[in-house]
């Protein structure tokens, strides 16, 4: 078994093991070490999220909160590799935070954005996709797409490629070139009561424009209370100026349920359903 690969490479003596719920595409297992000491194992879902990942930990280190990588195994032919990291403490971000945690998560995602492609380092996994930001929008998009079509009803298909057409024509200039995370999320963000502790998961990141980037934490997070997203807005503010979200939101919001709805279908439908359900409900929203 993979795992026990992976476990023996990393010589870990273990107390026990727990797979992490909500981690979507990669492996994540919670360690309690024979020591006491709490380690995640990840393994990601493909050589190019592990490389990606990799190299996420060399540019982030000392620049923005994250986990400690402990120690990290490239892989072979049957496993895309693997990482052990240290432990954030607290949990996922939620409803419940409070303001002043909402606040560090602006700054945590706009010292992230202030981080610019390295001029000495050459990457292989995180690509720079800033200087052609349509057509990267575009491509996603469209390779999503060829999924969607199976899902949707040929009606609505057509409306949601029409929609995307005349949208994209009134975005604003692309802001960046930035590092963006592209799951920025509330399960990806750990905070310990008042405080953030820092965020997780870089198997999606690239270099490219921070307005992707507000999606998912606006759709699971900020759109819910409007005293957390002033203060996350301000906090946010504090580093670097936050872009008029009020213009670029509508059209990310839209692609992001679309492209979630071919996700699901590449993932698997049945494995997925729970998710599929509430995007096709948003889809269907922003077309009415």
């Amino acid at each position: 078994m993979m795992l026990n690969r992976v476990i023996k490479k990393f010589g870990l003596q273990t107390q026990s093991m727990n797979e992490v719920e909500d981690s979507h595409s990669s492996t994540v297992y919670k360690c309690t070490l024979t020591k006491g000491y709490t380690a995640f194992l990840k393994i990601p879902y493909t050589k190019l999220k592990f490389q990606r990942e990799l190299e996420a930990y060399e540019i982030l280190k000392g620049r923005v909160s994250v986990p400690e990588l402990l120690d990290y195994w490239p892989g072979d032919e049957e496993c895309p590799g693997a990482f052990l990291l240290s432990q954030l403490e607290g949990g996922p971000l939620t409803l419940e935070s409070s303001p002043s945690a909402a606040f560090q998560v602006g700054v945590l995602q706009a010292e992230m954005h202030s981080i610019k492609p390295p001029a000495d380092k050459v990457l292989n996994g995180i690509q720079n996709e800033f200087p052609n930001w349509s057509d990267f929008v575009e491509k996603q998009f469209y390779s999503f797409a060829e999924d969607v079509k199976d899902v949707l009803d040929p009606k609505l298909y057509g409306q949601a490629i029409e929609k995307f057409e005349n949208m994209k024509h009134q975005l604003p200039s692309p802001d960046g070139p930035s590092f963006v995370h592209m799951d920025f999320r509330p399960a990806n963000i750990i905070v310990d009561g008042d405080k953030v502790s820092g965020m997780i998961d870089f198997e999606s990141v690239r270099f490219g424009s921070t307005e992707m980037d507000f999606t998912k934490l606006y759709r699971d997070f900020l759109r819910f209370d409007s005293a957390l997203y002033k203060s996350y807005k301000d906090g946010y503010n504090t580093i670097r100026p936050l872009i008029d979200l009020d213009i670029v939101l509508p059209f990310y919001q839209f692609t992001d349920a679309f492209n979630s709805i071919g996700w699901c279908k590449r993932r698997g439908i049945e494995k997925n359903a729970l998710f599929l359900e509430e995007n096709l409900v948003r889809l269907k929203g922003f077309l009415q």
